[in-house]
């Protein structure tokens, strides 16, 4: 490193040395180009002592709002605070950074304005947000970057074609779904690794695909369709994909994120971060990002204290409930909404903006849950002042946020809804009161969606006073099964939607398992096969239940199981331990019929995560037709599952030929040895030699043991002595 020598320090030095400066003819003297030998001057040296002026970011951070109503001075102030209002939530305005220019004369505005943001992101995202925004049927905004009109000014007069770049195919995202042996993958998370598999039953084995140490920093999550996975790391989220090396597809820069989500049809991703309060006494600061998936662009951030976000959902950090908001209308993702006090606030992700750019006004709404495939919604709102008001269930279409059906609701205690996977029926749960209000019984309230005017039939238990544990829908069915009882071993029902009397559809039970070790319902994603789990008390007990013949197939118990989770194809169930419990750690795969296939042991084992399919190409006729003539498809795959078997049985015997040769290499080594140190054995046992057993001496010896002891203690008369 050069040292920097002062004027001051030059004088001294020439004073030393008997150098008279005055006399040296400074002009004279010419350095090479470009060098100054870290001689300072004397202006250098003061703005040393200078702050450095900040680097100006040219126009980057300025937009232009044009299509802005024209209005006389009397409706400045009032168009400059409705403009200031839309545009100071998506980012910080500069002091004075908002302009609109006036007609010198009639002092009118010419229907644009200049905004000027502290970043040039802010800029940009206030362009792309509000670009087609309607303020009002006459006035839809047209938003540019200040800088762009210098590009479009630097436009050619003369047209030139644009350069063609080669072609170069991206990633095969789907490539994992053309396995010639039509295997599922999952996930795993255990110690510093993450390790996707093949689910390989016929071999009884997982096959390794993709290995990676320290690839997340707190978890990993598949996308809906399994097109991605997505890894948290505290700089942000990244998604993964491709044939079977996981190339990084997209980056979301979200510092300290906690939570992920993806819409349901996998476009847009959902971070989430809280920060803590400075004062003890202020809640967190939450921030959350809504980003395009392909393009890593955020299309809408949302900031607040965790008090704005604690509604409804089920908790998750900082006691803010998670997911904060809730896809809806299916696939097409495009509705979301989240609940607030006394509003449901729905947006659409055309503009990320408010439906009519207002929020469903519901007094008192304390939960909702969107249709699995249509845009409807379903709200609870509790009974108010003291039961003067009822309480309800309205179910609500959007985006006309039209209410088409409801239910009042009396001397309620709680109540949940859970929708069936096709949005075909909605069971609501309802608690109520006693008249005494001393205890509790349960109802439900059943909606047939799809048939016309959304009839509601009642429905309750043979004894309405046992106690609901678990409720679950049959995917792609008519059915549902019911946990129930207050021992403990309850009861569980299966119900059916499709009976028919007299030209009327309505709920008939099928049949009751008594006195089961149960508390969790886990249908097949198919339909017709369901487990009956017993977690947590129940240790990890298991049934597998057919609902079409009404008949237990098998048990089975995975000790300590915290974890049951059906392949998406409803082939295959896996069962697993994580490191809630300190023991035990691992999984176990089971086919669809309670069949264990094999067992893999992971210390620290913190998630399993089956890869989700696409919803399949088939129609349902056509599905059924498979299921009517499967003998006549299996007869390919038994020849398979056949020649895989053989070739599992050569393996095997090919390696216990292969134990046997090492074993007997092994006894010939060790042999070999020995005799090569025969001499030496004989030398130190003075030339005796007793390998073979037929020349040893045996010598029989008696000896005597000595078993026990007993004194004799003699008292003698001491006088007598």
């Amino acid at each position: 490193m050069a040292l920097a020598i002062s004027m001051e320090a030059i004088d001294a030095r020439a004073r030393e040395l008997g150098i008279d400066l005055d006399s040296v003819d400074v002009d004279s003297i010419t350095l090479p180009p470009g060098e100054d030998f870290d001689i300072l001057s004397d202006d250098e040296d003061l703005l040393q002592n200078e702050d450095i002026p900040e680097l100006e970011m040219g126009f980057s951070n300025i937009i232009v709002v044009d299509n802005l109503p024209v209005v006389p001075p009397e409706k400045y102030e009032k168009l400059e605070n409705v403009v200031r209002k839309i545009y100071s939530q998506i980012g910080v305005i500069k002091e004075g950074g908002l302009w609109m220019p006036t007609h010198p004369e009639t002092k009118k505005t010419y229907g644009y304005c200049f905004i000027e943001y502290n970043t040039p992101q802010e800029a940009e995202l206030a362009r792309e947000k509000t670009n087609g925004y309607k303020l009002d049927k006459s006035h839809i905004f047209a938003v540019n970057m200040f800088d762009d009109f210098e590009k479009y000014m630097k436009v050619p007069d003369e047209w030139a074609p644009a350069e063609i770049k080669p072609y170069t195919p991206g990633e095969n995202l789907l490539k994992w779904l053309t396995d010639d042996k039509a295997r599922d993958q999952f996930v795993i998370r255990a110690g510093t690794f993450t390790e996707v598999y093949w689910n390989d039953a016929r071999r009884a084995m997982p096959e390794l695909v993709y290995q990676k140490q320290y690839w997340t920093d707190s978890y990993i999550q598949w996308s809906p369709l399994g097109t991605h996975l997505a890894t948290v790391h505290r700089q942000g989220a990244q998604v993964w994909g491709g044939d079977d090396k996981f190339v990084r597809l997209m980056r979301f820069a979200h510092p300290q994120v906690k939570l992920i989500d993806f819409s349901p049809g996998e476009k847009y991703l959902i971070t989430y971060s809280s920060q803590e309060p400075s004062n003890p006494r202020d809640t967190h600061r939450v921030l959350l990002n809504i980003f395009d998936v392909r393009t890593g662009k955020v299309m809408r951030d949302f900031k607040g204290s965790a008090d704005d976000f604690t509604t409804g959902g089920n908790m998750g950090v900082s006691g803010v409930s998670w997911p904060i908001f809730r896809w809806g209308g299916g696939r097409d993702d495009k509705y979301f909404a989240r609940l607030g006090k006394n509003v449901i606030s729905v947006y659409e992700t055309e503009t990320f903006s408010l439906i009519e750019k207002k929020s469903l006004k519901v007094e008192n709404v304390v939960d909702f849950s969107w249709s699995p495939t249509d845009p409807i919604i379903s709200l609870f709102v509790p009974e108010l002042g003291g039961g003067n008001q009822p309480a309800r269930v309205s179910l609500v279409q959007i985006p006309g946020k039209e209410e088409i059906r409801q239910k009042n609701l009396f001397s309620v205690s709680d109540c949940k809804m859970y929708w069936q996977n096709n949005g075909e029926y909605l069971a609501v749960q309802v608690d109520r009161y006693t008249k005494t209000k001393k205890s509790i019984y349960t109802g439900f309230e059943l909606f047939r969606i799809k048939e016309r005017d959304i009839p509601i039939e009642v429905f309750e238990l043979d004894n309405k006073n046992d106690k609901i544990i678990a409720f679950a829908w049959e995917p792609k069915g008519h059915r549902f099964a019911v946990i129930h009882g207050d021992g403990p071993k309850p009861d569980i029902s299966f119900y059916t939607m499709r009976a028919v009397n007299n030209n009327v559809s309505r709920v008939s039970k099928l049949t009751t398992l008594k006195g089961k070790q149960a508390n969790a319902l886990f249908w097949s994603p198919a339909g017709r096969f369901i487990v009956l789990a017993g977690l947590k008390g129940f240790n990890g007990q298991l049934e597998f239940f057919n609902v079409d013949d009404l008949e237990t197939m098998a048990t089975g118990e995975h000790f300590m199981a915290t974890d049951i989770m059906w392949d998406p194809t409803g082939r295959f169930l896996a069962t697993a331990v994580t490191s809630v419990h300190e023991m035990e750690n691992g999984f176990q795969i089971w086919s669809f019929n309670g069949k264990l296939i094999y067992k893999i042991s992971k210390d620290h084992f913190y998630q399993f995560q089956w890869r989700p399919r696409p919803p399949s190409l088939l129609t349902p006729e056509k599905e059924e037709d498979i299921s009517k003539n499967l003998k006549r498809y299996s007869k390919k795959y038994e020849q398979e599952d056949q020649d895989v078997s053989n070739q599992v049985g050569e393996q095997e015997r090919k390696r216990r030929t292969q134990l046997q040769e090492e074993w007997l290499a092994w006894v010939a080594k060790w042999k070999q040895l020995h005799e090569e140190e025969r001499s030496y054995r004989m030398e130190l046992r003075g030339g005796e030699e007793s390998d073979k057993e037929e020349e040893a001496e045996y010598k029989e010896i008696e000896a005597e043991e000595l078993v026990d002891v007993t004194e004799e203690i003699v008292a003698f008369d001491l006088d007598q002595e």
